[in-house]
């Protein structure tokens, strides 16, 4: 088997600590990439602490993932040896149902999340990006433009696409006004492309210390939530809401922000469900609540490809693998700007 090296939760309660696995050997579809940065996302958390109910142990998270291409197999196209290249949240999927045939693998029942899931093929369960390397099937690796500074594309693999795919299959476009809700690791991407895209955007948050970093990011205008005064002067006016917020919080106050026929889009996944909306504010608006989570693979190479076209990367702060743990702690306090971002050679450093 395939040595490799990472940092792993041995259960829900303990610190993440080195951890020496096997992956599996490249096979004649797969890569090989020496991972670079890996991004650190809130739903690592959630993982980390079982708080979904669905995690397996030993336990390395990390679905950010960056790196150089260092082997591919005989049947490998896509890829070369020395090509940048990114992994997401899936390492797998059925091929054969209506979604993955769509390019929605997102969607597919079978799909294989990068880590802590079954992989039906191996009988083994995944690893994550908090480690040395990752050996996935080509399909399921996407390019890296060269252009963009390769530590802050490393959150684009899920922030970037968890943003845009909702942005795109609403349409979202120049002319309409749209809200985000939240200004956090999802937030601050969503800002970045929807102004991208050409919309005139409205964040709102409950921190009036945002408010110059909003519009720095793109934002038009900010509303601080807490305040109906601000919330009011928005009503019926928005044609599509991004909801970032990983957290139970009334749904209502931002339905009735919607114009009539608009969306607001979830995205944030809490921990406990959010209070029931009143339809009410719905049916005489003709709107709609929705959800959506990540995109398929093309969907994912369309983002980092019109990401390198507006110049767009993730706000990031460098930590080494060893301080993991206490950027846990501080991605709890939401005190980082916007996402934690793992230097590997920090990791091959201390296995030296």
């Amino acid at each position: 088997m395939n040595k490799s090296v990472g940092y792993a939760a041995q259960n829900a309660t303990a610190p993440l600590e080195l951890f020496h696995f096997e992956r599996r050997e490249p096979g004649p579809s797969d890569v090989k990439i020496e991972i670079q940065y890996c991004g650190v996302c809130h739903s690592d958390l959630h993982m980390v602490r079982n708080e979904w109910g669905n995690s397996i142990y030993p336990m390395v998270p990390g679905h950010e993932i960056v790196g150089k291409v260092i082997q591919v197999g005989a049947n490998v196209r896509k890829f070369k040896s020395g090509d940048l290249a990114g992994v997401g949240c899936l390492v797998g999927s059925c091929g054969t149902c209506p979604e993955c045939k769509e390019n929605l693998e997102q969607y597919c029942p079978g799909m294989v999340l990068t880590y802590s899931s079954p992989e039906p093929k191996t009988g083994r369960v995944t690893y994550g990006g908090y480690s040395d390397h990752i050996v996935v099937d080509e399909h399921f690796a996407v390019r890296v433009p060269a252009k963009l500074n390769l530590a802050s594309v490393a959150p684009l693999l899920c922030a970037g696409i968890t943003t845009y795919s909702p942005l795109r299959h609403w349409n979202v476009r120049a002319g309409q006004k749209v809200g985000i809700v939240g200004l956090g690791g999802l937030g601050h991407m969503g800002v970045k492309i929807a102004a991208a895209l050409g919309a005139h955007v409205v964040l709102f948050t409950t921190s009036s210390g945002k408010k110059e970093d909003a519009k720095r990011l793109g934002a038009h205008e900010v509303v601080l939530s807490k305040s109906p005064e601000e919330m009011k002067r928005h009503t019926r006016s928005l044609d599509f809401i991004l909801n970032t917020v990983a957290a139970p919080h009334d749904l209502d106050a931002y339905v009735n922000l919607l114009a009539r026929d608009g969306t607001m889009c979830l995205v944030g996944l809490p921990n406990a469900p959010h209070p029931t909306p009143n339809i009410t504010g719905l049916i005489f608006g003709r709107r709609q609540i929705a959800g959506s989570i990540i995109g398929g693979l093309a969907e994912t190479q369309e983002m980092l490809d019109f990401c390198a076209d507006h110049g767009i990367v993730s706000d990031i702060e460098m930590i080494p693998i060893q301080k993991i743990n206490e950027a846990y702690v501080r991605m709890l306090r939401s005190d980082v700007k916007y996402r934690f971002v793992i230097d590997m050679a920090s990791l091959r450093s201390q296995e030296k």
